[in-house]
């Protein structure tokens, strides 16, 4: 199984983009679920994460930009992305909270021109 996301493309600094990521009920109905990007050379951290309850959190470099929601009856995972900076150039993964290597699909890519 694996979690697509897309919605990524080209955006100038102070841009917004909305990034979507799909995957079966079962999957979306009983975890946490999560957002995470990798830029060139670095580790694949973190962004943001929502619960079933609908409980967030951010990382404190995407904090007060970045907004994850969840539609569980479209079993899809959300992130609005507003005010994007340079450095938020990555691909972005959708995943479960602790990730699961196997359902780690093939990332959307955000670019950010400044």
């Amino acid at each position: 199984v694996q979690l697509q996301a897309y919605g990524g493309g080209l955006v100038q600094a102070g841009g917004s983009l909305r990034l979507s990521c799909a995957g079966s009920g079962t999957i979306f109905s009983i975890n946490v679920m999560g957002w995470y990007r990798q830029a060139p050379g670095k580790q694949r951290d973190l962004v943001a994460r929502i619960t079933r309850g609908g409980n967030t959190y951010y990382a404190p470099s995407v904090k007060g930009r970045f907004t994850i929601s969840r539609d569980s009856a479209k079993n899809t995972v959300y992130l609005q992305m507003n005010s994007l900076k340079p450095e938020d150039t990555a691909v972005y993964y959708c995943n479960l909270v602790p990730r699961v290597s196997d359902y780690w699909g093939q990332g959307t890519l955000v670019t950010v021109s400044s």
